[in-house]
């Protein structure tokens, strides 16, 4: 390993145990301690930088970078759930809720191309300030009365669930680390070298496919963890890069 990589591994093993939760060490006081050169020790942070483990904050300096809400992988589970499941308020800004008819949708769903989808688009808040946007399309034949629904302060599963329709109750995700669109970036207040996810989920019920959704997630503020144990057989499957 070159000497920036181990560094940057032994700053992970500290940052872990929560060494590092009340100050950073500066580049100089990286320099001194391990006693290697400055472009060493900027290449570590760097990296660090770049998976979202620590930020470069004006007046601060580099920080850690302490994610606010998280959600354990594999189950179902709803942003609104995961949010106030913490104690914190979630609202949303409805920026679209209208019909529309979507190729790449109806292809992910297996319908016909001409098929109208309810599209719901909102901005996602935690507390007072900006968490994801969030973009999800469900078969017109299904989903029509959610037109109606206030989604200011609510869950889309609950708001099929009242209104009588289908709730997914299986499916996958796929999480992509991204750079966002200057759109997103500035409806999650985000800088240029901020970190985010993209995230892809195909939610379906009793095996039919009735919601593809996809949202943007500032890296900052949410993660996910996996629980794994030794002995337990992984279902393993390569898929090639889209």
């Amino acid at each position: 390993m070159p000497l920036w990589a181990q560094l940057e591994a032994e700053l992970r093993r500290r940052l872990d145990t929560g060494e590092f939760d009340t100050s950073f060490p500066t580049d100089l006081q990286l320099t001194e301690t391990y006693e290697v050169s400055r472009h060493t020790v900027r290449e570590a942070v760097r990296h660090l930088n770049k998976t979202g483990l620590l930020k470069r904050e004006r007046g601060k300096g580099t920080v850690v970078n302490r994610s606010e809400f998280e959600q354990s992988l594999g189950t179902l589970y709803t942003l609104f759930q995961a949010v106030e499941s913490q104690g914190v308020e979630q609202n949303s800004k409805v920026l679209a809720l209208e019909v529309v008819t979507d190729s790449a949708v109806a292809a992910h769903l297996e319908r016909e191309e001409e098929t109208k989808f309810v599209f719901l688009e909102r901005l996602r808040l935690a507390g007072d300030g900006p968490l994801a946007v969030d973009r999800v399309w469900l078969p017109l034949d299904l989903a029509e009365p959610l037109l109606q629904a206030d989604f200011s302060h609510t869950a889309l599963y609950l708001e099929l669930e009242a209104a009588g329709a289908p709730v997914p109750n299986q499916g996958w995700e796929r999480l992509t680390p991204i750079v966002p669109s200057a759109g997103d970036r500035a409806l999650l207040d985000l800088a240029k070298s901020d970190a985010s996810f993209y995230l892809e989920r195909l939610g379906c019920h009793n095996d039919t496919k009735i919601e593809w959704r996809t949202t943007v997630l500032r890296g900052d503020r949410f993660r996910f963890v996996s629980d794994w144990s030794k002995g337990r057989s992984l279902d393993l499957k390569l898929r090639p890069a889209d």
